[in-house]
């Protein structure tokens, strides 16, 4: 027994949240149209099916990419922090053998996410900072953008992908 008077059986675990509610849209299976620009000019398409399921009582949303036709794979998790006060998300692929991490907030909508974090340019060594928008369409839609700004670059557009669920 500790000096409060508590013991190891009154651990009560955590319980999630509104904010974790809000995320509740995004499970399921979606198609997935991603454009990726690499450079000036047209995007390159691909198109993959992402499956999204609450893991750990529902305070993470267990994200899992298949890419077709290039066999792209990828594995994520998002959720809330109750003691941060900030949604976070934790993403790997196939692309690299990096782990990418984020942070951020949802607007007053309750159906916008702006997520940021730095990452490390595969080519230069620089930094490269990144952000992005996840919009909540509607229960059927949601989309996802992403912007890079490198070291005395302006900001671009990298990423866009519109998931439709099936």
């Amino acid at each position: 027994m500790s000096e409060d008077g508590s013991t190891s059986t009154d651990f009560v675990p955590a319980v999630p949240g509104l904010e974790h509610e809000l995320l509740k849209p995004f499970e399921g299976v979606f198609k997935a149209t991603v454009k990726m620009w690499f450079g000036p000019g047209d995007p390159m398409v691909q198109t993959g099916i992402m499956t999204n399921t609450f893991q750990l009582r529902g305070f993470f949303l267990h994200q899992d990419f298949v890419g077709e036709p290039y066999g792209f794979l990828g594995k994520g998790y998002w959720g809330f922090s109750q003691t941060l006060k900030v949604y976070e998300g934790f993403w790997i692929d196939t692309a690299s053998s990096a782990m990418q991490t984020e942070s951020g907030n949802v607007d007053e909508s309750g159906r916008i996410w702006t997520m940021q974090s730095k990452a490390v340019h595969p080519h230069t060594g620089g930094t490269l900072l990144r952000k992005s928008i996840i919009r909540l369409i509607d229960d059927n839609h949601y989309s996802a953008d992403s912007f890079f700004t490198g070291e005395g670059q302006a900001e671009f557009k990298e990423m866009e992908i519109q998931f439709v669920r099936t």
